[in-house]
């Protein structure tokens, strides 16, 4: 009988990717509230500020994740993004259709590739994302056609894969709309104002306003019809 109690109390293991902003925390809040054990990933990866990695430190902490992990990856050193490049300015929020030069190249298939290590060590087979593909700035690496087939190549190219453990790629708020993410955060008690979203950020962790990311944040809170915690300059 303890025995059987035992084993009911064991938590399948998960590896979020996690930034510490407003859909990361809230994808880590739905693992969590799934049952998972949560093992946090995230990436020093040459971005222009890291108020985000301190807001993650905390929140990671504040949820009492299994293992909070920072990985370095100089991205930086290829640049092309107005993210990691110092040569390109972050621009105002254009809502053209257009790929815009916040777009990273490859950022998710190389964060999902080291969550996929990651997993494979510590026998975990579920991996989380906040990817999202209805309020966002069209980053071809948030479509669900990208994360299937990276389901299914993560299945193809891992020992775990070929012996018969089946990874799975979750994507919670993929076909949210960010007031629906902003609402489902608040239900688990999420607080907002300790995550960042910003794309340029000011030394004081203070938000722009204006760039994609900030736009679509301030549109989230004011549908969802709650205030918005975030300090702007």
């Amino acid at each position: 009988m303890k025995e059987n109690m035992q084993k009911k109390a064991v938590k399948h293991k998960a590896v979020i990717l996690f930034s510490g902003g407003l859909d990361s925390t809230t994808c880590l809040a739905i693992a969590k509230s799934q049952g998972f054990a949560c093992y946090a990933l995230s990436f020093d990866y040459g971005q222009k500020h890291h108020a985000e990695l301190a807001g993650a430190t905390k929140l990671a902490k504040l949820f009492d994740v299994t293992e909070h992990k920072i990985v370095k990856l100089a991205l930086n050193d290829f640049g092309g993004s107005a993210l990691t490049d110092q040569r390109i300015s972050v621009p105002d929020y254009q809502g053209d259709g257009k790929i815009p030069s916040t777009y990273i190249p490859a950022r998710n298939t190389i964060f999902l590739s080291i969550a996929l290590g990651w997993a494979e060590v510590i026998n975990a087979v579920d991996i989380f994302l906040g990817a999202n593909h209805l309020d966002y700035s069209g980053y071809p690496d948030c479509r669900p056609e990208y994360l299937s087939a990276f389901e299914t190549m993560a299945n193809l190219a891992t020992k775990a894969g070929v012996e018969g453990q089946h990874f799975k790629i979750h994507a919670p708020l993929l076909q949210l709309h960010k007031h629906q993410i902003i609402r489902e955060g608040l239900r688990l008690g999420i607080d907002y104002s300790m995550t960042f979203s910003c794309y340029r950020l000011d030394t004081h962790g203070r938000a722009c306003g204006r760039c994609d990311s900030c736009v679509h944040r301030k549109k989230g809170f004011a549908e969802a019809g709650v205030p918005d915690p975030t300090q702007y300059v």
